[in-house]
């Protein structure tokens, strides 16, 4: 019986596995890259609210920290939405007959909650606790950024698992002192009387994780400390 394929045919067909393989793993690697891009995680992206809510106007210019919107970050895996009445505190004084709040006072009159929309959203089988991450040494602009610069609130992080694990893998690195958890220029802005040498975060870091008792790489790494 003739030859029915000419020798270079094996030659073709090893080719065209080679081939395959490579476009199956060069599509792999864009789908995983693509996922981390901001039209992916939205990150950089401002979010829409029902009143355009300015952190660079209430924390930058005016000072308001952190906890006084964000009451239970201490204490609780949620750091809180402000509920209407924290927002009327100030307002109904301040721009009282302003028509770009009536939104906010129709919601205290009519005590329906405002329905803001939420930026850093984890899946449901991912559990973050704040209160353990802000007692523990992890500030504010660690995870949010530069909130006091942002006139509309977005994420300056992918919150996939790989940004998670960069911390939990070299949590030194990360640490502050808790009473500089809600300075957004940290470290930029130092106290001199209190930091008259500067901040060394190698040393202190290593310095903050035993104070705080940190517990190992091993178990910050573990499956079950965030997936529940």
């Amino acid at each position: 019986m003739p030859q029915l394929f000419h020798r270079s045919a094996n030659t073709l067909a090893r080719l065209s596995i080679v081939l395959g393989l490579l476009i199956a793993g060069g599509g792999l690697m864009l789908v995983l890259e693509f996922n981390r891009t901001p039209y992916v995680t939205q990150a950089f992206v401002p979010r829409e609210q029902p009143v355009q809510f300015s952190h660079k106007h209430h924390v930058g210019d005016d000072g308001i920290d952190c906890r006084y919107c964000h009451t239970t970050v201490e204490t609780t895996a949620s750091a809180g939405i402000p509920p209407t009445k924290t927002c009327m505190n100030c307002h109904s004084v301040l721009f009282s007959n302003s028509p770009y709040l009536e939104i906010v006072r129709a919601s205290w009159r009519d005590n329906k909650p405002l329905q803001w929309t939420r930026v850093h959203d984890l899946p449901d089988f991912a559990y973050f606790n704040h209160s353990i991450h802000v007692n523990k040494g992890v500030g504010c602009s660690t995870c949010h950024g530069r909130v006091d610069l942002m006139p509309l609130m977005w994420n300056v992080n992918s919150l996939h698992m790989e940004w998670c694990l960069q911390c939990h893998r070299n949590p030194e690195a990360v640490l502050r002192p808790k009473d500089e958890i809600t300075n957004m220029e940290w470290p930029d802005n130092l106290d001199p009387k209190k930091y008259p040498n500067g901040w060394d975060q190698a040393k202190e870091g290593q310095r903050l994780a035993q104070e705080n008792h940190i517990q190992s790489t091993q178990v910050l790494t573990s499956c079950s400390t965030c997936h529940r």
